[in-house]
């Protein structure tokens, strides 16, 4: 009705055109709201606000001559002026019922919008660091990244979903080295563990498999090992500059060639395990960016020498900087160390520049809240490389803490150990994951309750929602032991025998869901569906509790066959955005 009233507004504002009201240079940007209160109409538009000053035109009169130039359509009863300009909108109670027609009509279809028809967007998000498992942390950005995605797609964007893989620098290397010393433990030597270095099991499991497969191949004496390493930090000396020591002794001992097998089975190993979790977990990517294929392609360097003669780089202390505070940023950024390395921002403005040359019209990147400072740099990176900025979208995910009813579960990461994303699905399911993941703004923390999470009760808000739809199911099973046919099409020519409370706010519920669905989307909002569901799936228990549904009447029995057959649509509709099973029976 919205997407009508918005077309009618149109022909009257290009017909105050034709007559030289308006002028022909005006594109109105229309907006149709609901009125909150029935005596004011169903639907209200301030375009006639808008439009005065530039037509240089009284609100009020601008108001009364669109109101003329409206064409008649029978959905609409009458439209009147108020206040300083408003037009409001009376819609015919009967124009509700034609929802029921168009989501039997269109099923899976309806809802879905053209509104990104012709954009290409991509959205990065998750990319952890190969290092180790995802964990509960990552899993809120997985499930709220895919959920992002698969909205705007369902408005007509082309979609490109995109995980940045950090398989080069410092942190591979801590990877690798500690692989390689838990694999001397293999071995049998005397391995004293740095504390910098990465302890969970996982890096046991996998220089255990490296033992199996070569034996004592990569074997070094411990001694030659820590001979003159510097302090670690329980020792009283630096833990990064202990790390870095290792780091190097390892390369030196190894060679580059056998150092690569541990950097490359450790990168393989985790980031195989990372793609399973995923794809598991219901998100899947069109592309996993290697940032080394950016340095091996010298696309880094392309960036920095753009910077460079564009005069945003300048040299100082041996180190190769960015005078990125000059655009925005709180201070100047180093893009290439003093040992000759280059920065993992280096590789960002490079991986940032590739993303523009490849012809996205937007780009969305998906952070975790603890990368807010990280903002304003890239932005700088994107104005020195004569970039258009506004083509990024930020969007932060909070942290989640979990919860087991009133105990709060440990989630440290000291020692390795730490909730993994697939123990929590193996807790709590797939569904109830990313269904409690997304219920809130992605900005605000979360507790999740994994009791909660876990529970067949009514307060779980997935199984609640879920079981709507269950019990929609249960009807019509109902309908087939009593030897019953559902009758179509008696039920929508009799639809307006729906006229309890409960049916009417069902219906204006339906009709509010491709308005919703393009709202959540273009706000990058998937907790809008969320609500919406369980507004829907609450009106649907409480209809469900109040009336019956298999009545003698014919009639009315498939008039509301009909009715919550349509919710069961959009239901479905809705839990497959965000990738949550529709189950028959609960």
């Amino acid at each position: 009705m919205k997407k009508k009233i918005e077309e009618l507004i149109l022909q009257a504002v290009e017909t105050l055109k034709s007559d030289g009201v308006l002028p022909q240079e005006i594109t109105p940007n229309i907006t149709i709201d609901r009125t909150r209160d029935a005596q004011h109409g169903d639907f209200a538009s301030n375009l006639a606000l808008m439009l005065a000053k530039p037509a240089n035109i009284n609100p009020r009169q601008l108001a009364e001559k669109l109101i003329a130039a409206l064409p008649q359509d029978a959905a609409i009863t009458k439209v009147e002026l108020a206040g300083p300009g408003f037009i409001n909108f009376f819609i015919d109670p009967t124009a509700q019922y034609q929802v029921i027609q168009k989501i039997h009509d269109q099923g899976r279809a309806f809802g879905l919008s053209h509104v990104g028809a012709g954009k290409k967007v991509q959205v990065e998000f998750v990319s952890a660091n190969p290092t180790g498992p995802l964990h509960v942390g990552h899993g809120r950005g997985a499930a709220y990244g895919s959920a992002v995605a698969d909205l705007l797609e369902a408005v007509g964007f082309e979609v490109h979903r995109e995980y940045y893989v950090n398989d080069a620098g410092r942190q591979m290397d801590i990877l690798a080295t500690s692989i390689w010393l838990r694999y001397l433990e293999e071995c049998g030597e005397v391995v004293h563990f740095p504390s910098n270095g990465y302890r969970g099991d996982y890096v046991r499991e996998i220089a255990n498999d490296i033992h199996k497969n070569a034996n004592n191949d990569y074997r070094r004496p411990s001694e030659l090992v820590f001979e003159d390493i510097p302090l670690d930090e329980p020792a009283g000396g630096d833990k990064e500059i202990h790390i870095d020591a290792l780091i190097a002794r390892a390369k030196t001992l190894l060679g580059k060639s056998l150092y690569q097998d541990f950097f490359q089975i450790g990168l393989n190993n985790i980031l195989e395990d990372i793609k399973i979790d995923l794809s598991e977990f219901g998100v899947d990517y069109q592309e996993w960016f290697s940032e080394r294929q950016l340095m091996d392609d010298g696309a880094v360097e392309q960036a920095l020498e753009r910077l460079r003669i564009a005069g945003h780089l300048y040299e100082q202390d041996g180190a190769t900087w960015f005078a990125s505070a000059k655009l925005g940023d709180e201070k100047d950024r180093v893009v290439i160390r003093d040992n000759g390395q280059s920065t993992y921002f280096a590789s960002d403005i490079a991986y940032h520049m590739n993303k523009l040359d490849r012809g996205f019209d937007q780009i969305i990147n998906i952070w975790g809240a603890d990368h807010h400072g990280y903002i304003p740099r890239v932005r700088a990176a994107l104005q020195a490389l004569g970039a258009d900025e506004s083509k990024l979208t930020v969007l932060l995910v909070q942290f989640a803490s979990l919860w087991r009813g009133e105990e709060k579960v440990s989630m440290s990461t000291r020692s390795g150990e730490f909730v993994t994303l697939r123990q929590l699905r193996n807790e709590v399911g797939k569904d109830a994951a990313r269904f409690f993941y997304v219920m809130r703004r992605s900005e605000q923390h979360m507790d999740f309750d994994l009791k909660l999470a876990t529970s067949k009760s009514n307060e779980n808000p997935v199984f609640y929602v879920q079981y709507a739809y269950a019990r929609v199911c249960s009807v019509l099973r109902q309908l087939d032991e009593k030897n019953w046919d559902r009758d179509l099409l008696l039920g929508m020519s009799n639809l307006t025998l729906l006229t309890e409370e409960h049916e009417t706010n069902l219906l204006s519920t339906l009709a509010r869901y491709p308005e919703m669905l393009e709202r959540a989307a273009l706000q990058y909002e998937p907790h809008q569906l969320i609500q919406y569901l369980r507004e829907l799936a609450n009106e649907f228990h409480t209809y469900y509790n109040a009336h019956q549904f298999l009545v003698d009447d014919a009639k009315t029995r498939n008039a509301r066959l009909n009715l919550i057959c349509a919710v069961k649509q959009i239901l479905a509709n809705g839990l497959d955005l965000l990738n949550i099973n529709t189950p028959e029976a609960m």
